[in-house]
């Protein structure tokens, strides 16, 4: 368990476990030269080779083949390092442009998604999601609808209160590997009954956000993976991030391996089907290229406004109380005015994605994870934010 005191983010999984836990635009040339190397931030290399060392020590404790870290400091990269074995078998070394699967981290990629739609006056939080007159009409399945079901907001699957469908052993994500999103969705909704009131009671669910993958595709037209690529994706200067293939022979090109501990193995998922809540590979530097572009920095433009931004991390009214709670798409303290983060995990995964209040945006990617995976989650974590910490000037 994370020190209360200490403003590191609490970790998704362990957040899961215990709820009381603590823990672009179309001129692209400036934002992506911003990019280009890291300038050190007034860093120097014994400060640097700390923070080499500090990484070493994390993947050496919990067996991690290879990690994937980037910093950035008021939108400027300090850092960015991917160190280790890609691959075993073929003696890859891992490289700034290696892409890991993120897991979970993809859940911001979808809210940002939606709020973009919103902001174009596409889509609303109040719309209905299932039933006539909503945005899929009746096309998972007929009428009638189990209790509750016709009830479902956009607003309710970002803030993870539908009434239902958890990350718990049941979680229809999990299951039904052959299923598609259209019989996945349709065979839920009709066998697997809201247990509570949409609105009442928060509850992670992978498949709410499955289901506002389908809302991206309904409302625009496109896959959810292309309309993301092109529209969320490419402003930010990103290129190669694309949805995971589920076995080890169909990896994208510069994407690692994946290792599994303690019997777990990486590709017995279906990793593709997850595209929306969990699909997603990237590098640490793509992703904090996405987090300087969400709410924008220093040269950087901006993908939604400060109101939306506003209303993106405000905490979810059923979400207990506490300074570190969950909005709509991330993870925020301060009611969003400080730290916004998400957390990843699966088998062969570990990841985190953090936006500070004092100006840095940090990603961690690792091709493992451990058992128990809260340990893991937390220890990397708290490595970012020792490794910033290591330049006291940085003010971190």
């Amino acid at each position: 368990m994370l020190n209360p005191k200490n403003p590191t983010p609490i970790t998704r999984r362990s957040l899961l476990q215990n709820l009381a836990v603590t823990a672009a635009a179309t001129t692209l040339g400036p934002a992506i030269s911003a990019f280009a190397q890291p300038q050190y931030g007034g860093s120097n290399g014994q400060q640097r080779g700390e923070m080499g060392r500090l990484a070493g020590q994390f993947r050496q404790q919990f067996r991690v083949p290879a990690t994937s870290i980037a910093i950035s400091r008021n939108g400027k990269f300090v850092y960015d390092q991917a160190v280790g074995m890609a691959d075993h078998q073929h003696l890859t070394q891992a490289t700034q442009d290696s892409l890991f699967r993120i897991a979970s981290v993809t859940k911001p990629i979808t809210a940002v998604t939606i709020f973009s739609l919103i902001e174009q006056g596409k889509l609303n939080l109040t719309d209905k999601v299932f039933g006539p007159g909503a945005i899929f009409g009746i096309k998972y399945g007929k009428p009638p609808y189990k209790q509750w079901i016709t009830d479902i907001t956009v607003d309710h699957l970002l803030t993870h209160t539908c009434g239902g469908w958890p990350n718990d052993n049941n979680d229809p994500m999990m299951h039904n590997d052959g299923w598609d999103h259209t019989k996945l969705i349709t065979e839920t909704i009709a066998n697997q009954p809201l247990t509570n009131q949409p609105g009442t009671h928060w509850a992670y669910s992978n498949f709410g956000y499955c289901i506002l993958g389908r809302v991206i595709e309904q409302i625009t037209g496109q896959p959810y993976d292309a309309y993301v690529k092109a529209n969320i994706l490419a402003p930010c200067g990103i290129s190669t991030m694309q949805i995971a293939a589920n076995k080890e022979s169909q990896r994208a090109p510069n994407e690692v391996v994946y290792s599994g501990q303690y019997g777990e193995d990486p590709y017995k998922l279906n990793v593709t089907r997850m595209d929306s809540h969990g699909g997603w590979i990237a590098s640490g530097t793509q992703l904090v290229q996405f987090l300087n572009h969400v709410a924008g920095a220093p040269g950087i433009p901006a993908l939604l406004k400060p109101a939306t931004i506003k209303i993106m991390t405000t905490p979810a009214p059923a979400y207990p109380p506490g300074d570190a709670r969950y909005a709509r798409g991330w993870m925020v303290r301060n009611n969003g005015a400080g730290n916004w983060w998400h957390n990843g995990s699966l088998p062969g995964t570990t990841t985190i994605m953090v936006r500070t209040s004092t100006g840095f945006c940090w990603a961690g990617l690792c091709n493992t994870r451990s058992q128990p995976s809260n340990e893991i989650d937390a220890a990397l974590d708290q490595l970012l934010w020792n490794m910033v910490r290591t330049v006291p000037s940085w003010g971190a």
